[in-house]
């Protein structure tokens, strides 16, 4: 009688062992199934789901263009837009193209110039890029005013080297022009060189003492200045009145005098700091 007693309690000890094996292992297999349907829907190895967000209304823009271009082909922002996004996908063919488009008809499209020189640096074919960038260069060399924005959009694609080629070729085509020194200063200043940017700035002043973007950056580098006042600065720029201003420059304050004529009292010049 015990015998069967015990032999019933160990029949139903394996029927709630085999019971909890059976509970596990379904469980398991759930718990496998609900990965597996988590892994079809994640993200490809490399793809963020940001990079996922971003894939669609880049891809909805190029449909975009390329409807625009279908509608009016003479479009050189399209193509310049088009060709960003094909350097972006890396089919460097294709930017190629559109970015030789855009400046097509539309030779002084300085930012279509900046992106054909970075699609070939990044590319892997700096030999071509540099091909670029030194015709565009030398195009813009009878320009002050051209180089200077081919250097700014040179800049804006991290494209320094070439950046400052363009201002160093304003300043050479225009040794008097204040801009041209200026934006040498502001070159200088955002590569970290203050010495070198103090220079230049301080020429751009004496040149133009009514510039206050750099008077201020200046006056943040530790030199005085004084500008003269809007009417005097007027006056200064146009040349139209008998009075005559000067620059003066002594231990660091730069401000503006009256040039005292022949019989004339002196007077201060009233000045802003």
């Amino acid at each position: 009688m015990a015998a069967r007693i015990t032999s019933t309690r160990l029949v139903g000890a394996g029927c709630r062992f085999g019971r909890n094996v059976v509970f596990i292992f379904a469980v398991a297999l759930l718990i496998s199934y609900t990965l597996s349907l988590v892994g079809c829907n994640a993200p490809q190895a490399g793809v963020t789901g940001a990079d996922s967000a971003r894939k669609i209304p880049q891809d909805a823009r190029k449909a975009e263009l390329l409807k625009e271009l279908d509608r009016k082909f003479a479009n050189p922002q399209a193509h310049m837009e088009l060709a960003r996004i094909y350097q972006a996908e890396g089919l460097t063919e294709k930017a190629e193209y559109h970015y030789n488009v855009a400046l097509n008809f539309d030779p002084a499209l300085v930012d279509a110039k900046a992106g054909m020189v970075k699609l070939f640096l990044d590319s892997n074919n700096p030999a071509k890029g540099k091909d670029y960038a030194d015709r565009y260069i030398d195009g813009a060399s009878a320009s002050s005013t051209q180089s200077i924005r081919l250097g700014k959009a040179f800049e804006e694609r991290q494209l320094d080297d070439y950046a400052l080629k363009c201002y160093q070729q304003a300043l050479h085509v225009t040794p008097g022009s204040a801009r041209a020194n200026a934006q040498l200063g502001f070159y200088y200043l955002r590569k970290g060189d203050k010495d070198q940017a103090k220079e230049y700035l301080v020429d751009s002043f004496q040149l133009d003492p009514t510039q206050p973007d750099v008077a201020g950056e200046l006056g943040r580098l530790g030199v005085e200045v004084r500008i003269p006042q809007t009417e005097q600065a007027t006056v200064t720029a146009k040349s139209t009145n008998e009075k005559q201003w000067r620059i003066v420059a002594k231990q660091g304050l730069i401000q503006v005098e009256p040039i005292v004529q022949k019989g004339e009292k002196k007077k201060n010049s009233s000045t802003n700091k």
